[in-house]
C-alpha cells in the first residue's frame, strides 16, 4: 500500500494529536478557559503525521515511521468555548523515523491573539518534544507496544499562570498499544505528566476506500488538586478523516467536541484541518 494511504488509517488513529491550545485568558472576565490554562492536557485534534507517526499524542496508535523517512503537517486549529475563541496558526508538527525502533517529533504551536483586552493571548505556544519507541513490533503477534518519553516546554502566556516554584518544563510518559490490519485497527493510550495529570483512552480507524481513512477517538484526562482535594478532568470525542491526493501529499480535517466537561477545564468545540508531506527514504537497488 502507498505510504499516504498507509499513514491514513494509522494516522488517522494516531492522528488524535494533543495540540497545545495556548492562549490565556487576560483577566477572569470571561466564563470559558482555553484548554492549555488549565492544569489538564489540551483536547485531542486529528494531524496525520505518518504511518502511525504522531510526534506526540494523547491517544496514539503503536506504528512507528520507517527509519529515515520523515513526515511534516501544518495545520490550523479553532477551539469555541462557551465565550471565548481561539485560533492557532500555523501548528507545525514534523516526526523524523531514526531506527526501526525509534522516532523523535516535536508540535510548535503559534497562537494568533486577539485585539480584545479581554481576550487570549498571542504568541509561541507550548512546545512537545518526545522520542517514540518501540517496545513490540507486531511480529508475529500482531500487537504493537510504544512508550513516548516527552518533554512539555511551556509557552510564555502559560507560564504567566504558573503558581511560584513551579517548573516551566514537564516530563510525560504515554504508553500506546495497538492491534489490528493495514486496513483497521484498535488503539488504546495511557500515562501521566509530572505534574500530577494522568490521561487515558482508545480509538477505532479504518480504510472506507483506499484514499480515504477515518477513526473515531475517545479521552480523558484528570488531576486532582493537591490543597482543595477537587477533581479537574476533561472528557474529548474526537472525529478525523484523511484523504491522501497522492503518494506523499494528504489533507486532513477533524471535529472534537468535550462531554460532562466544565467551562474552567476546557470545555469546548476543536476543529482543526490541514496539509501532509511525507518523504520517504530513497532505497539503494
Amino acid at each position: 500500500m502507498r505510504p499516504v494511504c498507509r499513514l491514513i488509517t494509522g494516522a488517522a488513529l494516531s492522528c488524535a494529536l494533543a495540540v497545545p491550545a495556548d492562549a490565556q485568558r487576560r483577566n477572569s472576565g470571561h466564563r470559558s478557559t482555553p484548554p492549555d490554562s488549565t492544569i489538564l492536557p489540551p483536547p485531542t485534534v486529528a494531524a496525520p503525521i505518518a504511518i502511525g507517526g504522531a510526534p506526540f499524542a494523547w491517544i496514539d496508535d503503536a506504528s512507528l515511521l520507517p527509519a529515515g523517512a520523515m513526515s511534516v503537517t501544518l495545520s490550523t486549529l479553532v477551539w469555541q468555548g462557551a465565550d471565548l475563541t481561539e485560533v492557532e496558526m500555523p501548528v507545525t508538527n514534523i516526526a523524523v523515523g531514526v531506527t526501526p525502533r525509534v522516532q523523535v517529533g516535536a508540535i510548535v504551536p503559534y497562537v494568533i491573539g486577539s485585539s480584545d483586552p479581554t481576550g487570549v493571548l498571542g504568541g509561541l505556544g507550548t512546545t512537545f518534544v518526545s522520542a517514540k519507541v518501540a517496545i513490540l513490533t507486531g511480529a508475529p503477534s500482531g500487537v504493537k507496544l510504544t512508550v513516548a518519553p516527552t518533554l512539555e516546554i511551556l509557552g510564555p502566556g502559560t507560564v504567566q499562570t504558573l503558581t511560584t516554584g513551579t517548573s516551566p518544563v514537564q516530563f510525560g510518559l504515554p504508553v500506546s498499544l495497538e492491534i489490528g490490519t493495514r486496513a483497521g485497527k484498535v488503539v488504546a493510550s495511557g500515562g501521566f505528566f509530572s505534574d500530577g495529570v494522568w490521561f487515558a483512552g482508545g480509538g477505532v480507524g479504518g480504510q472506507i476506500t483506499p484514499r480515504l481513512g477515518v477513526s473515531v477517538v475517545f479521552s480523558r484526562a484528570w488531576s486532582t488538586d493537591a490543597i482543595s482535594a477537587v477533581v479537574h478532568s476533561r472528557n474529548d470525542l474526537t472525529g478525523t478523516a484523511a484523504v491522501a491526493l497522492t503518494t506523499r501529499f494528504a489533507l486532513f480535517a477533524s471535529l472534537g467536541t468535550t462531554i460532562a466537561t466544565a467551562d474552567q477545564d476546557g470545555a469546548g468545540t476543536t476543529v482543526s484541518g490541514g496539509v501532509l508531506l511525507f518523504l520517504a527514504p530513497v532505497t539503494k537497488r
